[in-house]
């Protein structure tokens, strides 16, 4: 009588050894997997706020450089300034230096009156911002889950995204000769003028604080912008 063997497939012991290997080395991994992904989130919502910071720096400087220009029955005239270079003052043509003289770019309005900068800066009042230095003091919370709210779903609950926006006036020291093509000034973010007094350059600082309980993600971004005292060109009518 002949006897016949049948191979059955089956999993060998190494093969099994080498399965749960892999497998502890996945589920060991997974949380760390998870963090990195959280933190990619986070990351991406930082460069957000990034770019939403660029867009209100650009925002402010559309207003007009101070509320005394915000006046729409006038041009926005250059304004008086206590702490400016003396080489910025106006001339007896009451132009400043190497303004050409049919330029409409002067420090008096159509009326004949000059207007002075404001000392004050911020909000006036309960009013809509009318020039750039309303928006300073003002905070944005653009990403907020440090609330504590229980229906909240995101892994780190203490994440916070702040944007505040501040105008200050910074010294205004000129270099080079306003002959020239260009004038170049000289000055220092860091350098602003004191208390009350005013200047030729107003900053406009958008700072992004980013609060985690992650220390990485922990942030502080500044973006700055620089708007000077110089009016606005009136466009020259003719009548035929």
């Amino acid at each position: 009588m002949q006897t016949h063997t049948f191979f059955r497939p089956a999993v060998a012991m190494i093969e099994l050894i080498f399965a749960i290997v892999i497998m502890a080395v996945v589920l060991m991994s997974a949380p760390r997997l998870m963090q990195i992904a959280a933190s990619s989130g986070y990351v991406a919502m930082q460069q957000e706020g990034i770019g939403e910071a660029a867009s209100r720096v650009n925002m402010i400087l559309a207003y007009p450089w101070d509320e005394n220009n915000a006046n729409e029955s006038f041009y926005s005239t250059i304004l008086k300034v206590s702490k400016g270079a003396p080489d910025l003052n106006m001339t007896a043509s009451n132009k400043r230096i190497g303004t050409p003289v049919r330029a409409n770019r002067t420090f008096l309005r159509k009326d004949g009156i000059r207007l002075t900068a404001s000392a004050t800066l911020g909000k006036d009042g309960a009013e809509n911002p009318d020039d750039i230095d309303d928006f300073t003091g003002e905070a944005i919370h653009m990403h907020d889950y440090s609330g504590g709210t229980a229906t909240s779903d995101y892994i780190e609950k203490s994440f916070d995204i702040t944007m505040t926006a501040t105008v200050k006036y910074l010294k205004d020291a000129v270099t080079g000769s306003y002959q020239q093509s260009d004038i170049i000034f000289d000055f220092d973010p860091s350098e602003t003028v004191s208390a009350l007094n005013t200047s030729n350059i107003k900053m406009i600082e958008v700072t992004l604080v980013s609060s985690s309980g992650t220390e990485e993600l922990k942030k502080e971004i500044t973006l700055r912008a620089f708007s000077s005292n110089v009016g606005s060109y009136e466009l020259e009518k003719k009548v035929f």
